[in-house]
């Protein structure tokens, strides 16, 4: 590691005041994606923000048809949360299966929505669930918010502060991981609102995307008979050393099949 300046503010107007002042500098949230990539050296900050003592980020509320989750809560703490669990319970078992237990304790939902890794189980929630991702100065709408491999909506110095969740009528989800790094070689998650269903599929493109054939089948008929008969094209998925775009098209109507088998089964 190489030395840079350390930051910890307790409040989140100061640290993006902090941010703005160095042109290069970075937030710290868990560091599961940063600090690996600065011990490569294929990034190389001058200054780290640590927002995890902003105690305004750090809260999970649910209210009326909400869940509100700050943006530096971590993995394990909303996989374990008794209202999330109770109001959202495929949100909470997506966050108890993300990674492994260290990285659970470790990694935060505002982190891994910043960073937008094309594998990552969280975007796959946000998605579907039509969150809306708050910042400091803004809401940015679910559909709204990823725009491509590791690229989002956010500009430079923004800070996600927390995401609220709508309150589906079921959800779940399933994911086909990689055995070692435990990210998603494709991941599904269906959720069932009552003007419809979204669905949002990682791992299997460049982006977390929508995947319109399985809406349109399961807000007919939402089971898994329906979304196993579904097609899925292959034209714009990922093909590389971990699988084909093939076989990932294979993938995502079985998956979203289990995705539904759990949702019918909280």
């Amino acid at each position: 590691m190489y030395s840079f300046d350390y930051q910890r503010p307790d409040k989140s107007d100061a640290a993006v005041a902090f941010l703005k002042q160095h042109e290069d500098a970075k937030y710290l949230s868990g560091g599961q994606s940063l600090l690996p990539t600065m011990r490569l050296r294929l990034a190389q900050p001058s200054a780290l923000v640590d927002v995890t003592r902003i105690g305004s980020m750090k809260d999970i509320t649910v209210t009326g048809d909400k869940v509100t989750i700050g943006g530096a809560v971590c993995h394990a703490q909303v996989a374990a949360n008794p209202e999330v669990q109770r109001a959202l319970p495929g949100l909470a078992d997506l966050a108890g299966h993300i990674g492994d237990r260290q990285v659970r304790e470790r990694g935060t939902i505002g982190g891994s929505l910043a960073n937008d890794d094309p594998a990552a189980c969280y975007p796959a929630a946000v998605l579907a669930l039509n969150a809306t991702i708050v910042t400091d100065r803004r809401r940015i709408a679910a559909d709204d918010f990823f725009l491509g491999m590791y690229e989002t909506a956010l500009e430079p110095d923004e800070l996600i502060t927390s995401v609220e969740f709508p309150i589906a009528e079921r959800a779940g989800y399933e994911k086909f991981r990689n055995p070692a790094s435990h990210f998603a070689l494709v991941g599904v998650f269906v959720a069932k609102h009552a003007g419809g269903v979204r669905v949002a599929v990682t791992g299997a493109a460049s982006c977390v995307f929508r995947a319109s054939e399985l809406e349109a089948a399961l807000s007919k008929d939402f089971s898994v008979a329906s979304a196993r008969s579904t097609s899925i094209s292959a034209n714009t998925l990922n093909d590389d050393m971990h699988a084909s775009a093939e076989y990932r098209a294979h993938l995502i109507p079985i998956l979203a099949g289990r995705a539904v088998e759990r949702a019918n089964a909280f």
